[in-house]
């Protein structure tokens, strides 16, 4: 029988909360090309002699904030995801072991695979763990196994999930999560999903990103019961000058904050609470929030190691082993 592997991905993290640790996770990470769609020689002096000399400190202030005992708040999330699988795959009487890895710093997805690979590991069964495909994300973790294998002589089997962005227990996770929530905290004027947001001309030429953020709102919006005007959705974390897909997240909950209203934020695009999420929707956007005249402002935890959220990355995985 084939030895087989699952590994998880999401995208990365500093090893530490400081601006040298910053700076080398940043300049892997926007030197990729699936990320940073500019020419390459232009945006390297862009990079280099500004970027890189001005955001990792501002960065890594924002990292130490969120910094757990054990690490990055991504990276903790992801070894207990792969942990939980493993144990909810062996319950079921599956034997495959479960790696977490990420597309830049470490684990690093060349690193696990080549250990993998001379451990006598014959079949890799790949998740990123974005649940809406942009080829910023999930293609560039595609790219690594890609660059890994290329001078390869014998090639593993390779099964590599690309989305899930409208799978059933996916979209009844983020329902549940909400409705938790709700049950302790009861409902805001407006339920605001937002995603990370990619480049406007990125989504131009052909990227799905945003088509299925939309089908992803809808989808949790129509389980939950919510009217048209009960929810919205919006795009965040947007970097540098060029347009990117709207509408914006801060601008969104500046109006609402106008308007007086209350609100309660989720992030169906993450499925790890991390920097985007833990400092700058649940803490940055709120401060903002409020000063604009908002009510109450509440953030939604990511799905993590729900449950329900585990199940589901049994059942993608488990039609491959």
């Amino acid at each position: 029988m084939k030895k087989t592997a699952i590994i998880l991905v999401n995208l990365g993290t500093p090893d530490a909360p400081t601006p040298k640790s910053v700076r080398r996770y940043l300049k892997e990470f926007l030197s990729d090309t699936r990320v940073i769609e500019i020419p390459k020689l232009i945006w390297q002096v862009i990079l280099t002699g500004f970027v890189l000399t001005t955001r990792p400190k501002r960065v890594a202030h924002a990292y130490a904030s969120i910094w757990m005992d054990d690490g990055s708040p991504l990276l903790v999330i992801l070894k207990n995801q792969a942990k939980d699988l493993q144990d909810l795959l062996s319950q079921q009487g599956i034997k495959t072991p479960v790696y977490p890895a990420t597309t830049y710093g470490n684990p690093s997805i060349k690193s696990v695979i080549e250990d993998l690979l001379a451990d006598g590991v014959s079949s890799l069964i790949v998740l990123p763990l974005f649940p809406q495909y942009s080829a910023t994300s999930t293609a560039a973790a595609f790219d690594k196994i890609a660059k890994l294998l290329l001078h390869k002589r014998q090639l593993p089997e390779l099964h590599f999930i690309t989305e899930y962005h409208n799978h059933p227990t996916y979209i009844e996770a983020l329902a549940q999560s909400v409705e938790r929530y709700w049950a302790v905290h009861g409902r805001a004027d407006k339920l605001l999903m937002s995603f990370h947001g990619i480049p406007k001309p990125y989504a131009d030429k052909g990227d799905p990103y945003p088509e299925q953020c939309r089908t992803t709102a809808v989808l949790l919006a129509d389980r939950l019961g919510l009217s048209i005007n009960e929810w919205a959705m919006s795009f965040q974390s947007r970097f540098g000058a060029q347009e990117w897909l709207k509408p914006y997240t801060d601008e969104l909950l500046g109006e609402w904050g106008a308007a007086r209203l209350s609100v309660q934020v989720i992030s169906p695009a993450f499925s790890a609470d991390c920097l985007e999420t833990l400092e700058e929707l649940a803490v940055e956007n709120k401060d903002n929030f409020l000063q604009a005249g908002g009510r109450a402002y509440d953030y939604i935890p990511a799905l993590n190691t729900d449950e329900l959220h585990i199940q589901m990355m049994a059942e993608l995985v488990k039609q491959y082993i």
